[in-house]
């Protein structure tokens, strides 16, 4: 019985925690970052005193809740900026992103939003704009992007990804796939004519 305790305190310790990051990302995705601690622990089913023996404060909260996609995000940039084609790395960087935020809603949020006091937060944003900023000058240097595009353009493709709404997961997925093909068409400098998609109902709607 002794032995027992130890793994099963351990166990409900990790139970806990994932159901607080798990209550964390759920609120901070549809309230932002201003929802109270204590509707987090509310969410997840445990008492204040849990919440903050796994989370002494708010920040170490959002830093965590966003540590997967934030991390997802780099290994997508520095894929793209890997590539000896800058275009093709960039066209690479929208698809994926696009992509990843069609899989998980909070995506955006975390690599949009600027969060004061958290730095690993803020620091992994600041690596992605750059390193996507210096990307794209390679890209226009190249003559593949157009000339007058700024890094607010990206911005704003995220904005309206994130708008996509649909019943299911896959098809969010085809209709962001849709959307960053059609952005990609929209950025390249001189693109040659190509035939326009098919009409028809995707099933989703843009917010």
């Amino acid at each position: 019985m002794t032995d027992r305790l130890p793994q099963t305190s351990r166990a409900d310790a990790v139970e806990n925690r994932e159901r607080i990051l798990n209550a964390g990302r759920a609120l901070f995705f549809a309230d932002g970052l201003d929802v109270p601690m204590r509707e987090v622990a509310r969410r997840a089913g445990v008492g204040p005193a849990t919440l903050y023996r796994h989370f002494p404060s708010k920040q170490a909260l959002v830093t965590e809740a966003f540590a997967d996609q934030l991390h997802a995000c780099r290994v997508v940039v520095d894929e793209g900026c890997a590539d000896p084609d800058p275009w093709r790395g960039l066209c690479l960087v929208i698809e994926k992103i696009c992509e990843l935020h069609a899989h998980d809603q909070g995506f955006t949020e975390a690599l949009l939003a600027t969060y004061p006091g958290v730095k690993d937060v803020s620091a992994g944003r600041e690596y992605t704009v750059g390193a996507v900023a210096e990307l794209a000058q390679r890209a226009k240097a190249a003559g593949r992007l157009r000339p007058d595009f700024v890094l607010d353009d990206l911005i704003l493709m995220l904005m309206a990804n994130k708008g996509i709404r649909a019943t299911s997961t896959a098809t969010r997925v085809k209709a962001s796939r849709r959307f960053s093909g059609l952005v990609i068409r929209a950025f390249e400098a001189l693109p040659a004519a190509r035939t326009a998609p098919a009409s028809g109902t995707t099933g989703i709607n843009i917010a």
